[in-house]
């Protein structure tokens, strides 16, 4: 896996490719006029990606029918010297649809428990928690 990082303006903005050539833009988010998410922004963007595809993954395969899905994500951070790491990151999932909230629930804990290589590259340093909501029940 290999990304390229390319500057392309004269201050902060850079775009992030990828080897099938998709992009992301990052920028100092802090700066006016900032035009893509800040590196801490996108980390928290990895975690909800990651761990969305193995929950609508585990779901479809279980035939769960999905009408709409978001995910929420929240993260504290904490000051270790010049640095502000994460110290947690919790993430709401928001389903909607023909869904049993137990095969829900399930997979977001085999999610985080067993398949998101995001959220368990960052466990040993952030505690990563989660919530699930099944047609706006909080299960």
């Amino acid at each position: 896996m290999k990304i390229t990082l390319n500057r392309i303006n004269d201050d902060f903005l850079f775009e992030c490719t990828n080897s099938q050539g998709n992009s992301i833009l990052l920028d100092n988010t802090s700066q006016p006029g900032a035009k893509g998410v800040s590196p801490m922004e996108s980390v928290l963007m990895a975690v909800a990606g990651c761990s969305g595809i193995d929950v609508v993954s585990i779901l479809k395969k279980q035939r769960q029918e999905i009408k709409s899905f978001q995910a929420e994500v929240e993260g504290e951070r904490v000051q270790v010297e010049d640095a502000k790491p994460f110290k947690s990151i919790n993430v709401k999932f928001l389903l909607e649809g023909e869904i049993d909230p137990k095969k829900a629930l399930k997979a977001a804990e085999l999610s985080f428990e067993k398949y998101c290589s995001v959220s368990k590259t960052l466990e040993p340093n952030v505690e990563i928690g989660y919530e699930v909501y099944v047609n706006g029940e909080k299960i």
